[in-house]
């Protein structure tokens, strides 16, 4: 599901927007693509210091999109690669995979962890 274009896009420093949605209202948290830890086939493992609300608006409904990319990666037409990834969320504060990142990001609250279902380059 993670190819090599979107583990060199992560690899460059860029911008993360991840979006939630409480069922009424969506929200948009920022975070940096180097935060963002590849897990397996699947999973994004996001350090969490504040996203609280993004916390509440998963609790109600897991869905997450994710877009990120970097000007330093060729894209589809030049310079420039970008993702979109849709996928479910949950927060974790104890685990596999909160010691994991707790060690790389010793000032976190919580690992965001997302289960990607569909990925898209985009640019």
């Amino acid at each position: 599901m993670f190819n090599e274009k979107l583990r060199e896009t992560l690899a460059h420093e860029g911008a993360v927007a991840i979006v939630t949605c409480d069922g009424k209202e969506a929200h948009v948290t920022n975070t940096w693509n180097s935060y963002v830890n590849i897990l397996g086939s699947n999973q994004l493992l996001i350090p969490a210091a504040g996203m609280n609300s993004t916390e509440k608006d998963t609790a109600i409904q897991n869905k997450v999109k994710i877009t990120f990319g970097s000007k330093e990666v060729e894209g589809t037409q030049g310079m420039g690669a970008g993702f979109y990834l849709e996928g479910k969320a949950a927060f974790l504060q104890e685990g596999r995979e909160y010691d994991l990142m707790k060690e790389k990001f010793p000032w976190l609250r919580k690992v965001l962890v997302v289960s990607v279902e569909q990925v898209k380059q985009t640019i």
